[in-house]
């Protein structure tokens, strides 16, 4: 919802640094590497005792992530690009809820949940991108939905900064990602009928 919605918000820094970027040498791809990099790392930082610093890290590989995109769409798009960027995505929320696992493992059974909501919600999106006509200003068909990657970093966010209530924030994950992957297959009903 929020990549959808307040994306004009923010495409203006966006912007600029991938024109920077782009003038510095870097590729997209690469950029979606290094996004990569910093993103898992945020799992460490978790681990390692530092859960504030692992949200920045987060948050800051998520901002790289969007201008990667962006730096694809002033140069040349790639389509093994989508597929890198897509990948990685999944591998750095894959890598924070198993360091939140690792911290926690006493809610190990919400986590493991969350994780198959995701990979539900995904498998959706994936799917009708791929099988749909439209294309928007992705390489895909970008379903929007209640949760979008900006409110799972804010989920996990308020996951590792409150422990105290991480059992309830990785429930309420759980639902906002069963309601968005519903929204999305009602939705893919809709546009491929």
């Amino acid at each position: 919802m929020l990549d959808t919605h307040a994306r004009k918000f923010v495409q203006p820094s966006i912007e600029k640094t991938g024109k920077w970027l782009v003038d510095k040498g870097l590729t997209p791809n690469q950029v979606t590497f290094i996004a990569f990099l910093v993103g898992i790392s945020a799992g460490g930082f978790y681990i390692l005792g530092s859960p504030l610093i692992a949200v920045i890290v987060l948050w800051f590989s998520g901002f790289l992530d969007a201008v990667d995109g962006t730096m694809a769409r002033l140069t040349k798009p790639s389509s093994f690009g989508t597929v890198m960027d897509i990948t990685f995505d999944r591998v750095v929320e894959i890598t924070i809820i198993l360091a939140i696992a690792f911290v926690h493992p006493d809610l190990m059974w919400s986590l493991l949940l969350l994780s198959v909501s995701i990979i539900f919600s995904m498998t959706i999106f994936l799917t009708v991108g791929a099988v749909s006509e439209k294309q928007g200003i992705k390489s895909f068909y970008y379903q929007a939905g209640l949760a979008e990657r900006s409110e799972g970093f804010i989920l996990f966010s308020i996951m590792m900064l409150f422990p105290s209530i991480l059992l309830w924030s990785t429930l309420a994950f759980l639902a906002v990602e069963i309601f968005t992957g519903l929204q999305r297959f009602f939705e893919a009903k809709r546009i491929l009928s």
